[in-house]
């Protein structure tokens, strides 16, 4: 990763705030229905992701088809389960986002959506995570500044106030696609697991779209015209633009820079669409995203602490972050034997395969507001004893538990 941002990375995050930032004024200029314009969202993007899976990952797609990993045994039934819930979760987020567009101005639904990451380190305390003070003060920051940008909404009712509880349950559940994508995907890629995630995203809207009797087809051009725009900007340009430039700057910057997502959305509204920011809003808007990106970058920085803080008191140089496993004594060598009638578990197969095999690389982007975690779990690898004849026992149960 390079320590300077050149050119090329620049314009790179360019592109991405920009092409992100056209999710919420696409979808508010649009008249079909907000939730026939989620599937439509969603089934654009597996119709775009599955060809790209089968062109970069085709040996994957083989194996999982094959039963080769073993994903759908007892003990892997688990992991499966909070991969169809956090799907769940993430076509909830886009239906109530995409809804929330059309209630409220654009300015306020970014912002709330984009209070995720607030979300996400609630769920984290929940779970006994330890939170600083400083992530605190950012939730503070961001609740105030919500309250204060909402108060004119909550004085009014109506519409707009639903819009804006709308934006929140759309941050909320996506906090919880993040939390349960955490403990679902360990041994499943990238293009692997958002195919899959755009799929159940599709087919569960499709299947409310169809019980609310709501059309999805017959579109005016303006429609058609936004559709198009959602598949290329966010799906395509901001998807990969924040691919190449999270290959050269930190998570914690893209993170930051993609809080601009709510002033630029702002000013598209206006300009496409004459839609006005009230003055009495500004100053709550700007407490959200100076909140969100203290409790962002308090996030990183006690990441960095905790490794700095075990590498002083163990001596032994630290781990990347991304490793989920804990540093093991050698195992003691044994001789393992392998009957030939014996079927070999093909998860201890799995295990052995490098970064470049099978790259893990969870990105929490869902083109409405902040990108708020990378998250990169790569398969912890014991080299084999010279002179076995297979792999090592720890080797084994490691493969075992998962």
């Amino acid at each position: 990763m390079k320590s300077k941002l050149d050119p090329l990375s620049m314009a790179a995050m360019a592109v991405t705030v920009v092409s992100v930032s056209a999710t919420a004024p696409l979808t508010a200029a649009a008249s079909a229905s907000p939730l026939a314009m989620a599937f439509w969202r969603n089934c654009l993007g597996f119709a775009v992701l599955g060809p790209l899976l089968l062109l970069l990952r085709r040996r994957e797609v083989v194996r999982v088809a094959r039963g080769e990993r073993g994903i759908l045994r007892r003990e892997q039934w688990r992991p499966l389960v909070f991969g169809f819930l956090a799907a769940t979760a993430l076509a909830l987020h886009f239906a109530a986002f995409m809804t929330s567009t059309r209630l409220t101005s654009v300015a306020m639904s970014t912002a709330l959506v984009a209070t995720q990451p607030v979300w996400q380190a609630l769920i984290a305390a929940g779970q006994r995570v330890q939170t600083s003070r400083r992530t605190w003060a950012g939730l503070a920051l961001s609740v105030v500044g919500a309250a204060a940008a909402g108060g004119l909404d909550i004085r009014s009712g109506g519409t707009a106030l639903l819009g804006d509880l709308l934006a929140l349950v759309g941050a909320v559940a996506q906090a919880g696609y993040t939390a349960l994508s955490e403990r679902s995907r360990a041994d499943v890629s990238t293009p692997l697991y958002s195919t899959f995630t755009s799929l159940v995203c599709g087919l569960e809207l499709l299947a409310v779209c169809w019980l609310a009797h709501i059309p999805l087809t017959g579109f005016d051009r303006s429609t058609q015209l936004s559709l198009l725009g959602l598949l290329i900007l966010p799906q395509i340009l901001g998807l990969g633009s924040l691919n190449f430039a999270l290959g050269r700057t930190s998570a914690t910057t893209m993170s930051v820079l993609l809080l601009l997502e709510t002033p630029v959305a702002a000013l598209a509204a206006w300009w496409f669409m004459g839609q006005g920011i009230k003055p009495a809003t500004v100053p709550g808007l700007l407490l959200i995203i100076v909140g969100v990106t203290v409790v962002v970058t308090s996030g990183g920085m006690e990441q960095a602490t905790a490794q700095q803080g075990r590498h002083r008191s163990t001596g032994i140089p630290p781990y990347p972050a991304y490793d989920p496993y804990t540093p093991q004594p050698p195992p003691t060598p044994q001789h393992l034997t392998f009957p030939d009638s014996a079927k070999r578990d093909p998860r201890v197969d799995w295990a052995r395969y490098t970064g470049d095999e099978i790259p893990t690389v969870t990105l929490t982007y869902h083109g409405a507001g902040a990108f708020d975690t990378l998250f990169l779990r790569m398969p912890h690898v014991e080299e084999e004893e010279p002179g076995l004849d297979g792999p090592t026992e720890a080797l084994a149960d490691r493969s075992r538990r998962r």
